[in-house]
């Protein structure tokens, strides 16, 4: 099963096993997907290529999103994924816990909240030494869809703001037509 995030049409968005696997996700890792949206493209192909010997928190703030995310784990029979409801804005509230956690992703979500140092702070606390986070948004040029520009980050803007919490960067690459792909480690 490839999970490819498609726009109406069927252009591809962003193709979540080819980014995750450039990110650098690995089977057996302990994966945290921040912000996890009720199609969970991000979720489900991690499932996969951790494997069952690795195991996927995925996380959002809507309850009915994580209902949606259970129901279609079960459906593609991946039993290596747990939800959990939490506001990624306030610290501690994944209750996960300290160091225990080998790859965070966080895609989608900065354009959708001012709170970004906070979302990073969660994702050094639970990350272990080593661990990476792959973050990726919308590009901040005109694209046919996506949120206004006003509300899309710049990559410098999240460089900056992860290295002053505590990550290093890693690298940067295009994790499709609309969006940039960022990898920072612990």
């Amino acid at each position: 099963m490839v999970i490819i995030s498609k726009i109406p049409g069927g252009a591809e968005l962003m193709n979540a096993e080819e980014v995750l696997k450039k990110a650098g996700i690995e089977a057996g890792m302990k994966v945290a997907d921040f912000g996890c949206g009720g199609r969970a493209y991000f979720t489900l192909q991690a499932s996969r290529l951790v494997g069952k010997d690795g195991f996927v928190y995925a996380i959002d703030i809507l309850k009915n999103v994580l209902q949606s995310v259970e129901e279609l784990a079960k459906f593609y029979n991946l039993n290596n994924i747990k939800t959990i409801w939490a506001d990624l804005e306030i610290p501690g509230s994944t209750k996960i816990e300290n160091e225990s956690i080998d790859f965070v992703i966080i895609t989608n979500l900065f354009f959708q909240t001012k709170k970004h140092k906070e979302i990073l702070e969660e994702a050094l606390r639970i990350l272990k030494n080593g661990g990476k986070v792959f973050f990726a948004d919308w590009v901040r040029t005109a694209t046919p869809l996506g949120p206004p520009l006003e509300m899309r980050v710049k990559p410098e803007e999240v460089k900056k703001l992860a290295e002053k919490v505590g990550f290093s960067f890693e690298r940067e690459f295009q994790a499709g037509p609309y969006h940039f792909g960022l990898v920072f480690k612990k």
